[in-house]
């Protein structure tokens, strides 16, 4: 008992000795990470941390640009954290960065990171690429609430406009459609 209380305690005097030294920054990666010298070991984070991989998965981020607003994203997430609104627009918005057309607008695109999974089936069906996940991995917050993110490019203002326009427009062509009924039952 006492030679392995002794060698207990010289082993922790080696560790203390040693704790002035601290070991080199080396990658996760690096085949020598797990074979360094000894040295202090404690990372001093936020300031140091053991860089991450890049084939990670982590935080979620949307271009709200390039999104065409298709949905695929919260159809195919199995803890249903993505949730998405559209308007269809009345005129031409504009193109993606790789020239689909966008032809709704997301009042709503909310991704509640509290849920995820962090499977990346959400990435895989993005047909435009604009769902994609960050390298950031540290995002603790204190209100849950917090950890639903907001990607949208319209107020909530902005939003109630286009679904008035929407109705509007959708108004003269039923009017429209039914004046044209009526036209070619007279003849």
């Amino acid at each position: 008992m006492t030679k392995s209380l002794l060698s207990g305690l010289w082993l922790t005097w080696r560790h203390f000795r040693n704790a002035d030294k601290r070991r080199a920054p080396v990658p996760v990666m690096d085949g020598d990470y797990f074979k360094q010298p000894e040295g202090l070991v404690t990372l001093t984070y936020p300031y140091e941390a053991i860089p991450v991989p890049e084939n990670g998965r982590y935080r979620l981020h949307n271009e709200i640009d390039d999104c065409i607003v298709c949905d695929l994203c919260a159809k195919i997430c199995p803890v249903n954290c993505i949730t998405i609104e559209s308007v269809k627009a009345t005129e031409d918005i504009g193109m993606t960065s790789d020239g689909t057309k966008k032809r709704l607008y997301a009042p709503v695109f909310d991704i509640d990171m509290a849920k995820c999974c962090y499977c990346g089936l959400c990435t895989t069906v993005c047909p435009t690429d604009c769902l994609t996940m960050t390298p950031v991995y540290d995002f603790a917050e204190v209100d849950i609430k917090n950890m639903i993110y907001h990607f949208t490019d319209l107020t909530p203002e902005q939003a109630d406009e286009k679904k008035q326009l929407l109705a509007k427009q959708q108004e003269e062509m039923a009017a429209a459609k039914a004046a044209a009924l009526a036209a070619r039952k007279q003849q």
